[in-house]
């Protein structure tokens, strides 16, 4: 199916929901995908932090394979060993207790939602429900996740949307601490690194003082790793940069390597919070899903996260100062490119000289495979420098 047709059918069948780019993706391996008339790109988007060692990937691919050979889905009313294992692994590397499994990220964070307002309802009182997110973050798009959002431009249309949360500034802790003070708080729920909002990272400091300031007032810290865990920062989870322990961590896209799968984990506190009939859903766990997550995180280990802490190093060195470019933010390799240029522009020339970078806000940004080939790396980061530079 070539570009024109297979245009014309999507505008034809396809939900008018997203701006696709003009690109016709066929097959990749790697860090590198081709399009139907044989043009090669550099992927620095992943299927958005989803493809976390890059396209047909042979050891996920075998795990997959495997497990299709002997149940591809059997329920929650029935045992699965991916499920168990991977439930397992996560709590042996987070220090968490127990892991419910979702498909998405948004479902994540639902279900962290209900958890919280259920341990508030018992701890503290059935009228703790408020839960404070910040401005500028985006936690989803069911209309839960989208209240939860703080970003005024998702809201519209989708009015009312479900009541009970309020937004706090960024590093702000004195806002903070006023809406723990006028709301009685179930929660605090944050993105380390408000991916949607334009790649920008909390200060420790604002992030510490959250911590405390959650806790002395009875609420839950919610840590919303949807986009920032799986390695993806240069450390398993984006919290343990910032020296914190959440009740409540929510993760999803990198964790899966290319299949839908999220998990929301649960420290001692609140591990059993959710009981029989609590939550659910028909595909959570799917052993399919789960085979190729076990077969990614127990890659995700010292040696390649000290890979991903230095890929971003190389990254920031080489863009920060560079004409064009006027900051960079983000950690490990989540990075915002703030550009003189319209970022829509930059993407386009990187795109025409076979890069693939995405945009956030008024930022490009990079969101690799963490296994990159430096020598992949740094040949993009020289056509995103050229892109970024000032036009006659």
């Amino acid at each position: 199916m070539g570009m024109n047709d297979i245009k014309r059918r999507d505008a034809q069948y396809v939900a008018h929901t997203y701006a696709r780019f003009p690109i016709h993706i066929t097959e990749g391996e790697g860090s590198v995908v081709t399009d139907d008339e044989g043009k090669e790109y550099i992927d620095l988007g992943s299927g958005i932090a989803v493809n976390t060692f890059g396209v047909c990937d042979k050891v996920w691919q075998k795990a997959v394979i495997e497990q299709l050979g002997r149940v591809q889905h059997a329920s929650n009313l029935y045992f699965t060993d991916p499920c168990v294992r991977l439930a397992e692994m996560l709590c042996a590397r987070t220090g968490m207790s127990r892991v419910f499994f979702s498909n998405s990220g948004a479902e994540s964070n639902e279900c962290a939602i209900k958890a919280a307002r259920k341990y508030a309802a018992q701890v503290l009182g059935t009228d703790y429900t408020t839960i404070i997110t910040l401005k500028n973050s985006f936690h989803g798009r069911t209309i839960t996740t989208l209240a939860a959002t703080g970003q005024d431009v998702f809201h519209k249309d989708f009015q009312p949307l479900t009541p009970g949360f309020v937004h706090a500034t960024p590093n702000d802790l004195a806002d903070l601490e006023r809406l723990l003070n006028e709301n009685r708080c179930a929660a605090v729920m944050m993105e380390l690194v408000q991916g949607e909002g334009g790649v920008r990272e909390l200060d420790a400091e604002f992030v510490k003082g959250a911590e405390r300031l959650a806790h002395e007032h009875g609420a839950l810290v919610v840590i919303d790793e949807v986009q920032t865990g799986n390695g993806r920062t240069g450390k398993l989870y984006a919290y343990m940069h910032y020296g914190i322990q959440p009740d409540i961590v929510s993760t999803a896209k990198g964790l899966g390597g290319g299949l839908p799968i999220g998990a929301t984990m649960f420290n001692e506190k609140t591990a059993d919070i959710l009981g029989p009939g609590d939550h659910g859903s028909t595909f959570v766990g799917n052993p399919v899903s789960c085979a190729g997550a076990v077969s990614i995180l127990e890659r995700i280990d010292d040696a390649l996260l000290s890979r991903v802490q230095a890929k971003s190093n190389m990254i920031r060195t080489a863009l920060t100062g560079a004409p064009g470019v006027e900051e960079v933010t983000g950690l490990g390799l989540m990075l915002g490119v703030k550009t003189a240029r319209p970022a829509g522009d930059v993407v386009a020339e990187c795109m025409e000289n076979g890069v693939l970078v995405l945009k956030a806000k008024d930022r490009v940004r990079l969101l690799p495979a963490l296994n990159i080939p430096e020598e992949q790396l740094q040949k993009a980061v020289k056509v995103l420098r050229a892109a970024c530079a000032p036009k006659e």
